[in-house]
């Protein structure tokens, strides 16, 4: 239980190691908050923490190991939240930068696809915000996964719903 089966140094080793490859996966796998979690995101993460755990501590049961990677991952993950809240381009390659998914009441699907991102969350996201489509003045979906919204006002609002029910009808 005390007895570490490895060198201290390869638990640093292999944590950093396991903590840079899975932020290169997680963030080329896009973005999503928590609450936007699908059933198979979820087991994903749950098992993807199950694979790595091995790799972290070599199968070592020690207390003194766990706690050293452990460590190590909060020191890397504190090292990566100062990299990026001091270097813009470091925020953009780490964290991803937003994107305009929606525009005066017209959702841009082709953006919605290259994020994979379905319809309905971005009427979702609508729908949060008490608002329709035609009364969109434009839809962010932002680095951290959430989708901003803001509302035309009032007077281009009945402009657009008016567009929008004339192309309709064509």
């Amino acid at each position: 239980m005390f007895d570490m089966d490895l060198d201290w140094w390869e638990f640093i080793l292999r944590a950093a190691i396991v903590y840079a490859v899975l932020l290169i996966m997680v963030r080329v796998a896009g973005k999503r908050t928590i609450g936007q979690f699908s059933p198979f995101d979820l087991l994903v993460v749950m098992i993807l923490s199950e694979a790595v755990s091995g790799s972290l501590t070599g199968s070592d049961g020690s207390v003194q190991g766990g706690l050293l990677v452990a460590a190590t991952l909060l020191g890397l993950n504190t090292f990566v939240e100062m990299l990026t809240s001091r270097s813009t381009r470091m925020e953009r390659t780490l964290e991803g930068a937003e994107a305009l998914v929606g525009r005066h009441g017209v959702i841009f699907d082709k953006v919605l696809k290259a994020n994979r991102m379905t319809r309905s969350e971005m009427e979702h996201a609508l729908r949060q915000a008490d608002m329709k489509l035609e009364e969109m003045d434009y839809a962010i979906l932002e680095a951290d996964g959430t989708i901003s919204v803001g509302k035309n006002p009032p007077q281009l609002g009945e402009v657009i719903a008016q567009q929008v029910s004339e192309s309709a009808a064509k």
